[in-house]
């Protein structure tokens, strides 16, 4: 449609362009370059003087908005927009293309159709990768070199890599940066920063492209440990350890003491034959006697327990009673 509606004006626009018939006008303000992220919008201004009756938007060569005075633009794709502006001085369109790609880097150009009366602008679409360090926190020792590394990946163009410590720029001689283009045309980037480390401290990778309003960061903390401080603490936390141990053992010892002294207060040797003295009266207490053991073939007459020294010794005859020796309950303790 866009060289249809071309063809059909290029008589009115040669018409205009004659000197004679007063229609001679010019671009005022030319559109500037523009360099946008992927997926944003790109706009472009172009002011004509008055008196201006067609402007041409192309985009690389090829026509893709047109505004005609007095109807106004005529668009042929929701990609391409556009809003106009009059004021005393002239009129000026913008030219908007949204959601922006990496294809869509080239070339812009304003056209009058006018004998040199064009003017041009470059977009420049870049995209906005990833940026990673694969730790967070990092414990270094003393006199310990490490090596950090920071990745970027599908970068367009590939960005300038730098880093800082403690919101200061660390010299670029301490890090190498290595880049590369993948198969979808984006680019990556490696950075390895090369430190020891002599104390506590906040390390920042940084990448940037210019459409970035603000350059992309990862951080990574290194933890610095001073080895004779971890020596020493080592040395305290084993000896009083040690302490511990030792008194377990004493609190388990004595235990032990104590309960070989109770099992043997328990368990000491009993004399079985023992009888309470209060049990050798049977005769106040039947029940008593009951209990008694009896010995069937050692009893004497209940008469000759009283008889004296110098009587005869009785031969030994059934009696009632048993003879029950004294017995004496033995226990010892040790």
């Amino acid at each position: 449609m866009e060289r249809f509606l071309k063809f059909i004006l290029l008589p009115l626009i040669l018409t205009a362009s004659l000197p004679g018939l007063g229609f001679c006008y010019s671009i005022i303000n030319s559109p500037e370059n523009a360099t946008v992220l992927a997926g944003s919008d790109a706009r472009f201004n172009c002011t004509v003087s008055v008196g201006w009756l067609i402007l041409i938007w192309l985009f690389n060569g090829n026509p893709v908005l047109t505004v005609i005075n007095p109807q106004g633009a005529i668009e042929t794709s929701d990609r391409f927009t556009s809003r106009n502006y009059t004021s005393s001085n002239g009129f000026t369109s913008e030219l908007i293309i949204h959601n922006t790609q990496l294809s869509d880097s080239g070339k812009i150009e304003c056209s009058t159709q006018q004998p040199n009366e064009s003017s041009f602008a470059f977009l420049s679409v870049q995209v906005n990768g990833s940026l990673f360090i694969k730790n967070s926190t990092l414990t270094v020792t003393e006199n310990k070199t490490v090596e950090i590394v920071c990745e970027a990946l599908e970068w367009a163009p590939a960005p300038d890599i730098a880093w800082m410590t403690n919101d200061s720029f660390i010299d670029k001689s301490r890090y190498v940066t290595q880049q590369s283009q993948g198969s979808n045309g984006l680019h990556n980037a490696l950075s390895i920063l090369t430190l020891t480390p002599v104390d506590t401290e906040i390390l920042t990778c940084l990448a940037d492209i210019e459409a970035l309003p603000n350059p992309q960061n990862a951080t990574v903390t290194v933890i610095f440990v001073n080895s004779t401080m971890v020596v020493v603490r080592c040395c305290c936390l084993k000896k009083k350890g040690s302490t511990y141990e030792n008194e377990i053992r004493k609190v388990s010892a004595e235990k032990k003491k104590d309960g070989n002294l109770g099992n043997r207060q328990r368990h000491g040797s009993e004399n079985q034959g023992y009888i309470p003295e209060e049990l050798w009266n049977t005769e106040e207490d039947p029940r008593i006697y009951s209990l008694l053991p009896r010995y069937p073939k050692f009893t004497v007459r209940a008469e000759d327990l009283h008889t004296s020294s110098a009587s005869k010794v009785q031969p030994q005859r059934p009696t009632d009673y048993p003879i029950n020796p004294k017995k004496i309950r033995n226990m010892t303790l040790v």
